[in-house]
């Protein structure tokens, strides 16, 4: 029986020492693929904020270490969603399915973007910039 699965040179191809443990996103999100019962969708740059005081030692004990890991990116100070994806080094699905969880358990609230129709106006920001160069 020399197939794949017994040739140690074919399982070499598969593994990268270097690369350590690998978990498929799957398993930290327990299969699946969209946040929470209410299925929020969570925008790229939409703002994660901790809710101050809402993680006590034995709720977090019972979050997972990727939940754990967001949290503390958030505690550090308000980050986007894909900031948290970049910085915990996690797809942005998964991601958002764990914030999904977060939010559920009221360990964060989420600051959707500022819709176009509340932006300043250009002209307006134009002015702004020409009366500070004449400063």
């Amino acid at each position: 029986m020399d197939g794949p699965r017994n040739d140690p040179a074919a399982s070499d191809r598969w593994y990268d020492g270097d690369a350590g443990p690998l978990v498929r996103p799957y398993a930290m999100t327990g299969g699946r693929t969209k946040p929470g019962p209410h299925g929020v969708r969570f925008d790229l740059i939409a703002l994660v904020v901790v809710e101050p005081g809402a993680v006590d030692a034995a709720a977090d004990s019972l979050l997972g270490p990727e939940h754990r890991a967001l949290l503390g990116l958030c505690r550090a100070q308000t980050q986007s969603v894909a900031e948290l994806a970049a910085d915990a080094d996690l797809p942005v699905g998964v991601v958002r399915v764990l914030l999904g969880d977060l939010l559920e358990a009221g360990h964060v609230r989420v600051r959707g973007p500022v819709p176009p129709a509340r932006l300043p106006d250009e002209r307006i920001l134009r002015e702004v910039i020409e009366g500070l160069r004449a400063l």
